[in-house]
């Protein structure tokens, strides 16, 4: 065989695969659409002056009624409690300079596998100098093992640090949160005057065990913390409130963190050590129980990706953490079987007690073609899975929506015509709708209502949280309508507080927290919005244009507001929050409830086809 008949035979080969890559990703694409993109007539009659009413007050015994609360937990908002993610937020990772001779040493700089640099001589202080530096990489990729490297030019510098909680460190008294241990009473008359009936509340692992209790709980519970969290319940229901209660807010023990945390099993009787003392407590005072708060999350980020507190993942966890025997799975049935035990324990104590779980459910969807099967290896990890293994333990299933993921290649894309949070979740109500319809279809066999256990939007300037909560309710309302049972709905959250890795960023609050004057409390435009919708029980035609066209009239403005996650020049978004924020222009983009126009993949090939197949389909 000549050369150019080899180079011209491996030609067509390429062209086949290629062709058949391209076909296997269209037809996947296509079946992925029907069930998940496909348009939908909104059930909400837009001409009616008031377009959604629950039933906050049910006349009759047997007829379903519907409540509004707020949701916080106790990493965000409790002071005097030395848990992981204190500890966590006080670390700091420096390039301490090395008592070397002169010359420049590339060492390794810890588990990431990137590197720093050493000392420089005082002569070569000022130069700069290449290294590689890793990227950061959204959770859809580091689960999938990629470690991904840039060689930039920087100033060397003869201390460099970086902060494992973004927007911590440079806000006055961070570890205060909002004293809710100290004072709850701010908290929860802001609560109360909004009209909401249920409050959810956590308690902290931690706070209850302090050490690992090896002897037995007795040993190390802290008894007089246990009654501490017993008069804020009582305190919740003073102010006419009832109590929804979670049991693990992705806050691990230190101590449980040394030995490896739920990658082990003596994690699961440790756990049950502490409920068991929880419920004996209070099991009486609390009227719906959150055994877990999206358990799939606090596992990627913090034993697949490491950055949260309590991981440490080596590479080879990273690598496999995706495979049946990962440690993502491992961890996921550990607290799976934890809450089955928790489930049959608080009913043990309390035959009439209303328990479950807190799902976090995003509406995720491909950038292009070739993202269909990273989109489809995620949904298949996070969607179902937990909720099929406790579905037989389960009162109600929690829903936790904040908006839509577009992933792209190794990571998340921020799509220029969509509206995005501060936190970089994308902003679509109509996600909380199809979610709602999905996973009723799955689950109806059981019976069982939902709650919407979480949504909000981090909004500093509050133009967007006001149609948010307005469209989301809607989303929801037109769920009920198409028969999904639906007992109630949780904002997040009352006041702006420490937000995970991402701190004192991203504003979730109704009301707005001035740090540098002793934590005063500001209620937003959407606090009242809220308080009205919550009062009434209706969302009205009114309202609903009045929020809107605010927002839109900013949009036409060109105003911008704070965005706190970085952008790389593809438009990917850093898995990590940013210390101060950028500034990005709000989006006239229609993203209301039953608008938003679902555009195809974006990536060049499919542009480029539907370019070109648009004269054969302009007379249809």
């Amino acid at each position: 065989m000549t050369l150019v008949t080899l180079i011209f035979t491996a030609t067509k080969l390429a062209g086949v695969l290629f062709s058949v890559t391209i076909a296997a990703n269209a037809f996947s694409f296509s079946r992925f659409k029907r069930k998940n993109l496909k348009s939908f007539k909104s059930p909400i009659d837009e001409s009616l002056d008031i377009l959604a009413e629950f039933n906050i007050n049910p006349t009759s015994e047997g007829e379903e009624g519907f409540f509004f609360g707020l949701a916080t937990a106790p990493a965000h908002v409790e002071d005097r409690l030395n848990d992981a993610w204190l500890n966590f937020a006080e670390e700091s990772h420096c390039d301490q300079p090395e008592s070397e001779p002169a010359d420049a040493i590339m060492g390794s700089a810890g588990g990431d596998g990137g590197s720093q640099p050493s000392k420089l001589p005082d002569k070569e202080a000022n130069k700069s100098m290449k290294k590689k530096k890793p990227l950061k990489i959204a959770m859809e990729a580091l689960i999938r093992g990629f470690e991904k490297y840039e060689e930039i030019e920087e100033p060397s510098s003869n201390e460099e640090c970086h902060h494992t909680v973004a927007a911590w460190h440079n806000v006055p008294h961070p570890e205060e949160r909002l004293r809710f241990w100290s004072d709850p009473d701010t908290e929860l008359k802001l609560a109360k005057d909004t009209g909401i009936q249920v409050f959810r509340m956590g308690i902290d692992w931690t706070r209850i065990m302090p050490e690992e209790p090896m002897n037995g709980s007795n040993a190390t519970t802290n008894f007089a913390a246990l009654e501490r969290y017993k008069w804020i319940i009582n305190k919740v229901h003073s102010y006419g409130m009832k109590v929804m209660l979670t049991l693990f807010h992705h806050s691990l023990p230190p101590w449980a963190a040394e030995y490896g945390g739920w990658r082990l099993e003596k994690t699961l009787d440790y756990f049950m050590e502490f409920t068991r003392v929880v419920v004996d407590c209070v099991s009486e005072l609390v009227d719906y129980w959150v055994t877990f708060n999206e358990p799939h999350v606090f596992c990627m980020l913090t034993y697949c990706a490491g950055s949260w507190p309590g991981g440490n993942p080596d590479m080879l966890e990273v690598a496999t953490s995706a495979l049946p025997t990962g440690v993502f799975n491992q961890a996921m049935n550990w607290m799976a079987i934890a809450h089955s035990m928790a489930y049959d324990y608080i009913h043990e104590k309390s035959v009439s007690a209303i328990v479950g779980a807190a799902h976090h459910v995003s509406f995720m969807r491909p950038y292009g073609l070739f993202d269909v099967a990273a989109t489809s290896v995620t949904n298949s990890l996070t969607l179902f899975p937990f909720m099929d293994s406790i579905s037989d333990k389960l009162d109600y299933i929690g829903i936790n929506y904040y908006g839509q993921e577009v992933v792209c290649g190794a990571g998340l894309k921020l799509v220029e015509r969509d509206e995005y949070s501060e936190s970089g979740r994308g902003v679509y109500p109509d996600g909380l709708y199809r979610v709602l319809l999905h996973f009723h279809e799955r689950y109806k066999h059981l019976s069982v209502p939902f709650i919407i256990t979480e949504n909000g939007v981090a909004d500093e300037t509050d133009l967007i949280r006001r149609p948010y909560l307005l469209e989301h309710l809607l989303a929801t309302y037109a769920a009920m309508i198409k028969g999904v049972p639906i007992l109630g709905y949780l904002f997040w959250t009352i006041s702006d507080n420490w937000e995970w890795a991402d701190g004192y960023g991203p504003k979730f609050g109704l009301v707005a927290v001035d740090r540098s004057n002793n934590l005063a409390r500001n209620p937003r435009p959407s606090y009242h919005l809220f308080s009205k919708v919550v009062k009434s029980g209706k969302i009205t035609r009114l309202d609903r244009a009045q929020a809107w066209n605010e927002l839109q009239a900013a949009a036409k403005d060109g105003k911008k507001r704070p965005f706190y996650r970085a952008v790389d020049k593809r438009s990917l978004m850093y898995a990590g929050g940013l210390d101060k924020p950028i500034f990005r222009p709000y989006i006239e983009r229609d993203w209301r409830f039953g608008h938003y126009e679902m555009e195809g993949l974006q990536d060049p090939l499919s542009r480029l086809s539907r370019y070109m197949l648009r004269p054969l389909f302009a007379g249809l």
